[in-house]
């Protein structure tokens, strides 16, 4: 096992996520705040469906989702940092905070590149008229689509195989170490990407719940530190994905009924 990290190291890792976490969730909740009284400021929205985006509307919706996914998954890394730290200071012992802000820094760097990808689908959805400028889902068919998908997601072994290394990351940075601020960045790349494959459905449904209603952020951002850090987490995951499955019939037959 590693070394117990020092009471003053763990305090000043966790000083600095609760700062980027709290940055985060300022711009979020402003964002959301902005939002729902335009009349009141100016902010930023996508165009009217069926509108052309331009370079800025790819470049801010990215930034949105970026900062959003740090308010929502930088808590849930912190364990693992403090273990990662806690080996580094046993390996090396120097460049202890350097080593594990690169950690970081590469955790949120996946979480970037699913970022892009969101921005991508939320293009897609803008130009086919499914979600509308202020980032609500138009169809109930779509949103019974997603929570079937994020149901049965929750089900599959790629799911257990990505929420066990968020877990249970000892295994993970044993196998994966390397040394040196770059091997840092590299190994919170690859954790981050475990936890893109365990969280990547959840993240989904803010296309059906809203992308920027803070309530579903901080509701999904609560299930997903339980999934990970709660002894019952598994059997969590496999429960809320029951209920995504009847809530997709439920809107299924609420359709078929319409």
């Amino acid at each position: 096992m590693a070394p117990p990290l020092p009471r003053r190291a763990r305090r000043l890792i966790l000083a600095g996520l609760a700062a980027v976490t709290a940055a985060a969730w300022m711009y979020t909740l402003y964002g959301a705040w902005a939002m729902a009284n335009m009349d009141r400021v100016d902010f930023w929205m996508p165009p009217p469906a069926g509108v052309p985006w331009q370079p800025v509307h790819y470049l801010l919706t990215f930034a949105m989702w970026v900062v959003m996914m740090a308010a929502m998954m930088a808590p849930g890394v912190a364990p693992t940092v403090f273990l990662f730290a806690a080996m580094r200071r046993g390996r090396s012992g120097a460049r202890l905070y350097l080593d594990s802000s690169a950690f970081v820094a590469g955790y949120l760097v996946s979480w970037a590149a699913f970022s892009a990808a969101a921005t991508l689908v939320q293009w897609s959805l803008h130009q086919a008229a499914l979600l509308t400028p202020m980032m609500h889902g138009t169809s109930t068919a779509f949103a019974a689509v997603l929570l079937a998908g994020a149901g049965v997601y929750q089900w599959t072994p790629l799911k257990d195989r990505c929420l066990a290394q968020c877990r249970s990351p000892f295994g993970f940075l044993l196998s994966c170490w390397r040394d040196g601020p770059g091997g840092a960045l590299w190994m919170g790349i690859r954790h981050g990407l475990f936890c893109v494959g365990c969280c990547w459905a959840l993240m989904a449904l803010l296309f059906a719940l809203g992308v920027m209603d803070v309530r579903w952020v901080a509701a999904l951002t609560v299930f997903v530190l339980l999934e990970k850090l709660v002894p019952a987490g598994r059997a969590l995951a496999r429960i809320a994905g029951a209920g995504f499955l009847l809530w997709a019939a439920w809107l299924a037959a609420a359709v078929l009924a319409g």
